[in-house]
């Protein structure tokens, strides 16, 4: 029976990921739409393998008997889940420990840390409180006002916390790629999150100076990215990159806001799998 609600919970999974990921609405919507279709299914199955490793193998649901075989899969996933994240702690310590070797300077009295590099890059790295990078050549190619909407943007990212988010969202990603439209929703997510973070910018400088800026910056090579890393130039498709220019010149004062809580309510369903929990025996 454990197998049963392991299967039930994969093909429900499988089947919000098949749905069609439209990209029309408000962006209010695409970003809510895009919440719910990338975070339900790994949710679910995580809840899935929590009860029925509680279960544990033994005894009967339903009159069916429990198996190792369920019980295997659960732990599997969990032991996954769990490894995956520790990788990916670590890769932030290590980071972040390795940033602290680079010279820190200040600019417009935020504290940043500056790389010897040509590139035009600059980024919030780290956790929960990011560390700002940036390049040598952002500031010997940028005018005054180009990089205070560059530094302006990446406050909202840590006004946003986006670097503690996607840490967690891109351990999702990574956990279920084998999920049909995975990458569409990264990418979408992405977008939406770049878009956020210009539309806070856009609030406090010219929306029209922000869109220059990031056309100039994009046009130059990028460097890696990392899921707790948020770039000023996030790598986006072109047609994604002509979305974000089009927000800012056309809906400049237009900003996404947090998820209304009732929109949360499908997070229950999640926990769906726990009521099987009582008929175990």
């Amino acid at each position: 029976m454990h197998l049963v609600m392991i299967s039930l919970a994969l093909a429900i999974a499988i089947t919000i990921r098949r749905s069609d990921i439209l990209t029309q609405g408000t962006w209010q919507q695409r970003w809510e739409r895009s919440l719910f279709c990338f975070l339900f299914p790994p949710l679910l199955l995580l809840v899935t393998a929590c009860a029925v490793l509680y279960m544990g193998p033994g005894g009967q649901m339903l009159g069916f008997s429990a198996g190792w075989l369920s019980y295997g899969i659960a732990i599997a996933f969990l032991i996954t889940i769990l490894g995956l994240y520790l990788i990916l702690g670590y890769q932030v310590w290590q980071t972040q420990h390795q940033l602290q070797q680079h010279p820190q300077i200040h600019l417009h009295h935020y504290p940043a840390r500056l790389i010897d590099n040509q590139l035009l890059f600059s980024a919030q790295i780290g956790f929960w409180q990011p560390q700002l990078v940036i390049a040598q050549g952002l500031l010997d190619r940028l005018t005054p006002e180009q990089l205070n909407a560059v530094l302006t943007h990446e406050r909202a990212h840590s006004h946003y916390r986006d670097t503690f988010w996607f840490f967690w969202l891109g351990g999702l990603r990574r956990l279920t790629g084998w999920l049909p439209q995975t990458e569409t929703l990264w990418q979408e997510l992405l977008l939406l999150r770049e878009l956020r973070a210009d539309c806070w910018t856009a609030q406090q400088v010219d929306p029209l100076l922000l869109a220059e800026t990031l056309l100039l910056v994009v046009s130059q090579p990028l460097a890696p990215n990392a899921d707790f890393c948020a770039p000023f130039s996030c790598a986006l498709p072109a047609n994604r990159l002509a979305e974000r220019i089009d927000a800012l010149i056309s809906e400049p004062n237009l900003c996404l806001s947090q998820p209304h809580p009732w929109l949360w309510s499908w997070v229950g369903l999640c926990l769906l799998p726990l009521m099987s929990v009582p008929l175990h025996h």
